[in-house]
């Protein structure tokens, strides 16, 4: 069967040959893993991110790399495969207005909540390699300096354990931090190794990491304030972005904030739990 399938047109030019079946079958284990839809128009960039992994696995052809994915012992590399096949796009501060939002929550209403003995608990859905929780630490720690000494809390979660290693680690290259402000980048990060910089302690109080799959189950016993998932339903097929909005409505404290992606748009069923009041920024309906 190997041998036919081989002999199948390739759909890339280059060392291995991918063929039809191959893109079919990859496309359709990073769907029921991850949720994620892999259009035919991405071939290239499944090809060109996938043929890596061939030449680590010493593998001659994308038949082999399927067989070996599809196997009892594939476990290890269909995690491999899917950080080769997620996009991490992400930068401190990305669409700012959420961040003003979110500073304006804590100004009327989160510091007192906390302040109160009650519990702040927000979300950070995707949150890649901990550029938008880190982001949103700071906005708190700017709106609230105290938070950390109440019960206020950030969760971070990403389906990528190597993008969730990078968050928890919280050092980065210093020209990523150029969104940040001046005194901002100074009172809440320090010097590293080679020009990087580190996360200050007071980030870290505020920010926990773990890896978390929004297609399965989802552990937390308590409701958010706020839940920031941007840029990531876009990748979902429209029954699975609506189940994933219908969640987070069910995760929300009423008159909690879900923010989202810059071309995403709440639908389906949840509609009914949430109104607009800002760009990309819904509001969980009070009963």
């Amino acid at each position: 069967m190997n041998a036919a399938r081989q002999a199948k047109r390739s759909l890339v030019s280059g060392d291995y040959v991918m063929t039809a079946d191959d893109f079919a079958q990859i496309a359709a284990t990073l769907k029921e893993m991850s949720g994620i839809v892999l259009s035919d128009g991405k071939v290239a960039l499944a090809y060109s991110r996938l043929a890596k992994r061939l030449r680590i696995l010493g593998l001659s052809s994308f038949a082999e790399y399927c067989a070996m994915i599809d196997s009892a012992d594939g476990a290890d590399e269909l995690q491999a495969m899917l950080a080769a096949l997620t996009t991490n796009v992400t930068r401190f501060y990305r669409e700012p207005h959420h961040f003003d939002t979110l500073h304006d929550l804590f100004l009327s209403d989160l510091a007192q909540k906390a302040r109160s003995g009650e519990r702040v608990r927000l979300w950070s859905a995707a949150c890649s390699n901990g550029q938008e929780p880190y982001s949103m630490a700071m906005t708190v720690l700017t709106a609230m300096p105290d938070a950390a000494s109440f019960d206020v809390r950030i969760l971070a979660t990403d389906i990528d354990p190597n993008m969730v290693a990078e968050g928890r680690d919280g050092t980065y290259r210093s020209e990523l931090l150029d969104p940040v402000p001046p005194q901002s980048r100074q009172r809440f990060f320090e010097a590293s190794y080679d020009g990087h910089l580190a996360a200050r302690a007071s980030l870290r109080e505020l920010t926990r990491f773990n890896v978390l799959n929004l297609l399965g189950a989802w552990p937390m016993k308590h409701k958010f304030d706020a839940i920031f998932c941007r840029n990531v339903a876009i990748y979902f097929d429209e029954p699975t972005q609506e189940r994933i909005w219908a969640r987070f409505a069910q995760c929300l404290h009423e008159g909690g904030h879900l923010f989202i992606g810059h071309s995403e748009r709440v639908s389906g069923p949840a509609e009914r739990y949430f109104e607009a009041t800002g760009l990309t920024t819904y509001r969980r309906r009070r009963a």
